[in-house]
């Protein structure tokens, strides 16, 4: 996918407006707590159980070419929490890794987990594909993995989002290069792509296998939640004319709902951004938060709904005057949210989160943590345990990286 330009264009935005600054560590409020994850991990993703969380990463394998993807589990305590001991999904040579579309693992209503990861398919550098693997023994043993798309093309098939579908089993929404067509000698390729959803059980079936959009901004993360009434995706769109704005859809009791977007943002822009939106949901109130550069003037928003996603409320911006993006999101209940974001700094960057309400009103940000505007550092990720967030990044140390975990009560 192609990630290139997107480096420029996402740091120009960011240039804009004065610098903010956020609450100092928030000491009272944030602690950071032990990581699972050795030094050389990074590409962290976590996921709310109902007891505490999963964090997942990739780690490269000593003495070797190839990476693992491990996680481990932490049991919500308090301040009693602990890890499991990490254990092993996959270890290959032959995985894709990427800052920007890494793995991810979700429990679903049975206790069954499932992860995702990415796996070349081809010699080319666009071929790889999304594979998946469940467990029904908490992580001990995997099933033999399967594919999640299946068309057997040597195309681009990645930044997927798994959610746990009610009475067991996930809805897996991903990006998919079925219709594209490879650059004649590794140019650029030609074509539109897609977004696709299919319900995946514990044993590997795939139902409802359909596409939802025709046409999608290229390499941008997707988010999905389940609401009341059934999965609602988040995702870049990608108008004839290069309008590039966060669209929804939703699935009812008819079928897929057209695409329509969250907000026109109009950001009309010529390659990708690498900055999709992310979602969550409380029965019918969702949520959802994105990055847009829209008029050359960086915006990170949140906005709300009270109708199961078929329409959301005005945005409400919540960075602090110079947003990088890579936002992640949680409700706290069905009016509050809580957006975590990159916010670029004189030194580079922070982490920073804002609890922000359905009628507009917000909180001082607070940092979670110093960081870098580069890709390296990544995506921060949250997950929710009743009033406690969780967030997970990757730390670019001089000689490693390193994923960190902190938890925060709001």
């Amino acid at each position: 996918m192609k990630l290139g330009i997107v480096a420029a264009l996402a740091v120009l935005a960011f240039g804009c407006g004065q610098e903010r600054k956020a609450a100092p560590d928030a000491k009272a409020a944030v602690e950071k707590i032990s990581s699972p994850a050795p030094a050389g991990a990074a590409e962290p993703f976590l996921a709310a159980t109902a007891d505490g969380v999963l964090l997942s990463w990739l780690e490269p394998v000593a003495g070797s070419d190839r990476v693992a993807l491990r996680f481990a589990r932490y049991r919500h305590g308090g301040s009693d929490g602990a890890w499991s001991a990490p254990r092993t999904i996959v270890e290959r040579n032959d995985l894709f890794v990427n800052w920007a579309d890494f793995p991810s693992i979700v429990e679903d209503a049975r206790g069954t987990l499932f992860a995702h990861w990415l796996q070349k398919s081809g010699s080319g550098t666009e071929a790889y594909d999304v594979r998946m693997s469940t467990s029904r023994d908490d992580g001990a043993t995997w099933r033999e993995p399967f594919l999640l798309n299946r068309d057997g093309a040597q195309r681009e098939h990645g930044f997927a989002t798994l959610a746990a579908l009610p009475g067991g089993g996930v809805g897996a929404a991903w990006l998919d290069g079925r219709n594209m067509t490879l650059g004649a000698g590794g140019g650029e390729d030609t074509g539109d792509m897609t977004l696709r959803y299919a319900a995946v059980d514990g044993t590997g079936n795939l139902t409802s296998d359909v596409e939802v959009d025709a046409r999608t901004c290229e390499c941008c993360t997707t988010g999905m939640t389940v609401t009341a009434a059934g999965p609602v995706i988040v995702y870049r769109d990608r108008s004839e004319g290069d309008i590039r704005d966060i669209a929804a859809v939703r699935k009812t009791a008819t079928g897929w709902s057209e695409p329509r977007l969250v907000n026109a943002d109009s950001w009309k822009i010529d390659g990708c951004p690498v900055n999709g939106p992310q979602i969550d949901a409380i029965g019918d109130r969702v949520t959802t938060a994105w990055f847009t550069a829209a008029q050359e003037r960086g915006r990170a928003y949140v906005a709300f709904s009270t109708d199961g996603g078929a329409t959301f409320g005005p945005p409400i911006q919540v960075d602090d005057g110079k947003p990088i993006g890579r936002l992640d999101v949680v409700l706290l209940d069905g009016d509050t949210a809580v957006v975590a974001w990159l916010e670029q700094t004189a030194a580079g960057a922070e982490i920073r989160a804002r609890r922000v309400r359905r009628n507009g009103g917000s909180e001082p940000a607070i940092r979670i943590a110093e960081t870098s505007a580069e890709r390296v550092a990544g995506f921060v990720r949250t997950a929710r345990v009743g009033r406690d967030v969780y967030f997970a990044w990757t730390e670019q140390r001089p000689a490693n990286k390193r994923v960190h975990v902190a938890r925060g009560r709001f």
